[in-house]
């Protein structure tokens, strides 16, 4: 073992090993970054006896992962010797890179060996310079970057292709066990047009980035390169100009300045769209009619037509030349993606052909997409769906609680307007997430906890109906039912306040002159509410007075860190809608992130923010006053998260 001046840079959240992590993880980086950068991890989970079982290994991750990014090693959690430990993980990373890849030489690549304690997390870093090494180097050097997405996505773009196929497949009545080969040949046919030197590729970009009109550009199939290698690709400047426009960089349509740090994420990327034609308009050297061959069948013959729908999306650095882009990233990924769906359509092939469909989502904690092909025939509540998605949660390291990697999870890949600084979402006027970017509490010291993804903020006189004065619960209940169809635990629509009164008297809770009514509702009917509509269960914590508020901030954290959803606050005479607290556990300060109903002006976040619509609390202000009267009770409701997938 040799110590050196390697480095290790990781560019995802810092590697914390716990007592059930999976014992191997694969360590993702890209052929683009500097040696020795991780980006992500996979955990392994379909092994044998003693190894991973690299082929089921390989099937799956070939879809998940995209194109522009590659395992480069494997991390072992145990308390074996370290140094072998990371010799078995190089191994395995070797091999798992040979599957992928279809190379069995591997001689000059670097893998890195990881051992993690499985008491302690600590990591220990080895590099294997090459197959034919020896011995490993230890790595001292490790660095975390606290902003990841910065760095996969500032010189970073997405390529899109999204191409149709229907595929012709005749064979003879009598012989149904040939339909396997000739299906097999056809997609070998397939696959060797997608190289055809007639082909060609249509580049253009799917952002409107600016008011500056990017031209598409032609790419041949004559044009392109499938000898040079990833790693030994000429990067050019990302504003650089060429004549000739196969050496034209992707950052020739990428958004030129991302000041805001917002915009560095999967979900703000820059897209550009590959389209692939078929070029048979070429001139030729002899003059001549069109003809059709006729090849009669010599015996009684039945017609499939299987449908694909590739749509393919990869990562690369804004400095790769498209032509590189297109043959080493485009090319390679729709052939993978196509033979993942024969294999599996095959099964049925002669029955009822899966519906399959890719997707492609950006989960939380790791900066990167990834892609899954779902089987469209099954329903999402469906067992074999549930199953699917559980598996990819935990190959992930996602939790179970949430749903996360659902069709309605997916990314919007469709043409997207950078300038646009609007807050609502597609199909709805009501502003969401008004907390962010609000001033910070004033508590010293502490620890912010707050609610889990995005809302949409609901207050008196919206829609053009008037509740003031009474409706103020009705419009949390409202905010609390939009995060869980936000995050997708649901597909209701949020209730109108005489909805949420015909609930309450459909359960006997209420008598059927309470619709229509003006009368007041409090946390324990928004429990019921929650639980008819969605099935949500609450806790409630009852409080006597105002003041004793802040003795329930720690178990308030707890559940902005555990469940993550926003809380009702009812009682007294007023209900808020709580987004999270600032808690010193030292000193006991407290302040409390109040989103208010009573909000009757038109959606402005300056206008609501400015005016403390939306903002931190503190118990007692810095003049006296208390913001929870003394001389009242409350109740605070507190929705707990559903446990699916």
């Amino acid at each position: 073992m040799e110590k050196n001046n390697k480095s290790i840079r990781i560019e995802c959240p810092k590697l914390l090993i716990t007592r059930n992590e999976s014992d191997l993880q694969w360590l993702i980086g890209s052929p683009f970054f500097p040696p020795l950068t991780i980006i992500s991890t996979f955990r392994c989970i379909h092994s044998g006896s003693s190894d991973p079982d690299f082929l089921k290994e390989s099937e799956e991750i070939r879809t998940l992962l995209l194109k522009g990014l590659d395992v480069i090693g494997a991390l072992i959690v145990g308390k074996s010797d370290p140094q072998k430990t990371a010799v078995r993980a190089v191994e395995a990373a070797r091999n798992l890179r040979r599957v992928l890849s279809g190379r069995t030489n591997l001689e000059n690549e670097e893998i890195i060996g990881a051992v993690a304690d499985p008491d302690t997390g600590d990591i220990r870093f080895f590099v294997s310079e090459n197959e034919s090494s020896a011995s490993l180097d230890l790595v001292n050097s490790v660095s975390y970057d606290a902003n990841p997405e910065k760095f996969l996505w500032e010189s970073g773009c997405l390529l899109l292709c999204q191409l149709p196929i229907k595929l012709p497949v005749c064979f003879p009545v009598n012989k149904p066990s040939d339909v396997e080969c000739i299906f097999s040949r056809a997609i070998e046919a397939v696959i060797a047009k997608l190289k055809d030197p007639n082909v060609v590729y249509l580049v253009e970009a799917s952002n409107k980035a600016s008011l500056d009109v990017v031209q598409p550009v032609i790419i041949r199939g004559a044009d392109l390169d499938f000898d040079t290698t990833a790693p030994n690709i000429e990067l050019l400047d990302e504003a650089a100009h060429s004549s000739e426009q196969k050496l034209l960089p992707c950052g020739h349509f990428c958004l030129k300045s991302k000041s805001t740090p917002h915009l560095f994420s999967a979900k703000n990327a820059d897209i550009l769209q590959v389209s692939v034609l078929l070029n048979r308009s070429e001139k030729s050297p002899k003059r001549s009619a069109p003809a059709v061959e006729y090849f009669p069948a010599m015996e009684e013959t039945r017609l499939l037509i299987v449908d694909f729908k590739l749509e393919v999306l990869c990562y690369a650095v804004q400095g790769i030349p498209l032509m590189h882009a297109i043959s080493k990233l485009i090319i390679p990924g729709l052939i993978d993606q196509l033979i993942s769906m024969k294999q599996m359509t095959l099964p049925n092939l002669l029955t009822q052909h899966p519906e399959l469909h890719p997707y492609h989502f950006s989960p939380p904690g790791i900066a990167h997409p990834v892609t899954v092909i779902y089987e469209l025939s099954y329903g999402e509540t469906e067992m074999k769906q549930v199953d699917a998605r559980r598996s990819l949660h935990m190959r992930l390291g996602l939790p179970f609680d949430r749903p996360l990697l659902r069709i309605a999870n997916s990314l919007d890949l469709s043409i997207k307007d950078r300038s646009s600084t609007s807050s609502t979402r597609k199909g709805s006027s009501f502003l969401k997430d008004v907390h962010i970017g609000i001033p910070s509490s004033g508590v010293s010291g502490g620890i912010v906890s707050l609610v889990q993804g995005s809302y949409e903020y609901y207050h008196y006189l919206q829609d053009g109906f008037d509740d003031s004065g009474w409706g103020c619960a009705y419009r949390s209940l409202q905010t609390i039912i939009s995060w869980f169809r936000l995050q997708h635990y649901s597909a209701v629509d949020v209730p109108s306040h005489r909805e949420i009164q015909q609930s309450l008297v459909d359960i006997g809770d209420k008598d059927p002159a309470f619709i229509g009514s003006r009368e007041w509702i409090g946390a324990i009917e928004l429990s019921f509410v929650l639980d008819k509509l969605l099935g949500v269960s609450c806790k409630v914590i009852n409080v006597r007075s105002g003041s004793e508020l802040p003795e329930k901030c720690r178990e308030l954290a707890f559940h902005f860190e555990t469940q993550g959803t926003p809380i009702m606050i009812g009682g007294g005479v007023l209900a808020y809608t709580l987004l999270g607290v600032d808690y010193n556990e030292a000193t006991g300060e407290c302040a409390y992130l109040i989103l208010d109903p009573h909000y009757t002006g038109s959606d402005d976040v300056k206008k609501i923010v400015n005016g403390g619509w939306c903002g931190w609390k503190k118990s007692v202000d810095s003049k006296g006053k208390s913001f929870f009267l003394q001389d009242k009770f409350y109740n605070l409701l507190l929705p707990q998260r559903p446990n699916m997938v």
